[in-house]
């Protein structure tokens, strides 16, 4: 169950060392857009030079690989999986044939460093307009994707728009990606909050990806893990509602009946399936 991803620039040795002292879900070694152009071979080597450190704990690494037409994809996908990660990251993703053309190149190295083949997953960022038109083709093109990220700073760039603190220029590709993840069978993370030091501002932004069905979101400073990791856990309330429906739903079973109600609101299966996935997830975090 991943709800906090945390982005580390690759070309700041000091800042990986640090990130191991915090606790995200996921780390992900940045190559791409926290890296200055003239700095990406140095920073793929650094971050080549410290993977053993972070995998030595058994934490989940899925380094952000730069994008397939930039000139350093392949060479990126050498250097990171000559060490145990669990995926890689990558951006600007278009379409059905990028993701085949990144499995392809993901097989080729995976047979060189003798890793089981379609072990490495792919968590591909849909963040350009042709990317959204063709979400549900690239959500649902391999089985290697883990789930889907959207990007809100490139796909307004891709634009020629502003963005604004309402969020309103990314409401519906938003919407469009959770839904073409859940079609898919996958899971959606949603686009970094900027403003890192604006904490009422990141919980306002993770109530609505919450509420549209994200599963988690990417952090751009330590700061925000523990905020994203609490508002993406369900809350004492949620959990203590979800058993009570659970409860009340059995009782009505018991008495041949296929719905009852809490507190005027009325219950059945999918209210039910819904409880369940709540209580399926405290499971998984005790777990983890």
């Amino acid at each position: 169950m991943f709800r906090s991803l945390l982005f580390i620039p690759g070309n700041r040795l000091s800042m990986l060392e640090k990130s191991l002292t915090f606790f995200p879900d996921v780390y992900i070694p940045d190559m791409e857009d926290s890296v200055p152009f003239d700095r990406k071979d140095e920073a793929r080597n650094i971050i080549s030079e410290f993977l053993p450190n972070m995998t030595i704990n058994n934490n989940i690494i899925i380094p952000r690989v730069n994008p397939i037409n930039s000139g350093f994809f392949e060479e990126d996908i050498r250097a990171v999986l000559e060490h145990k990660i669990y995926g890689i990251s990558v951006g600007k993703v278009s379409s059905d044939d990028d993701i085949k053309f990144i499995s392809n190149i993901l097989d080729k190295y995976e047979k060189i460093n003798k890793i089981e083949k379609g072990s490495i997953k792919i968590i591909p960022w849909i963040e350009t307009a042709l990317g959204i038109t063709n979400a549900f083709k690239v959500c649902s093109s391999s089985p290697r994707i883990l789930s889907v990220a959207f990007g809100a700073e490139d796909f307004t760039n891709d634009m020629g728009i502003m963005r604004s603190d309402d969020g309103f220029e990314i409401d519906y590709p938003r919407k469009l990606i959770v839904i073409a993840a859940k079609s898919a069978g996958i899971e959606a993370f949603d686009t970094p909050y900027t403003k890192f030091k604006d904490i009422d501002g990141l919980k306002r932004d993770i109530f609505i990806a919450k509420r549209l069905g994200f599963l988690g979101k990417f952090a751009i400073h330590p700061s925000q893990i523990e905020i994203i990791n609490e508002k993406f856990s369900p809350s004492i309330d949620e959990i203590e509602n979800a058993r009570n429906i659970i409860k009340s739903f059995k009782e009505a079973q018991i008495n041949g009946r296929g719905s009852t109600s809490i507190n005027g609101s009325m219950i059945d299966i999918p209210v039910v399936e819904r409880a369940k996935k709540i209580l399926a997830s405290i499971k998984r975090l005790e777990d983890k």
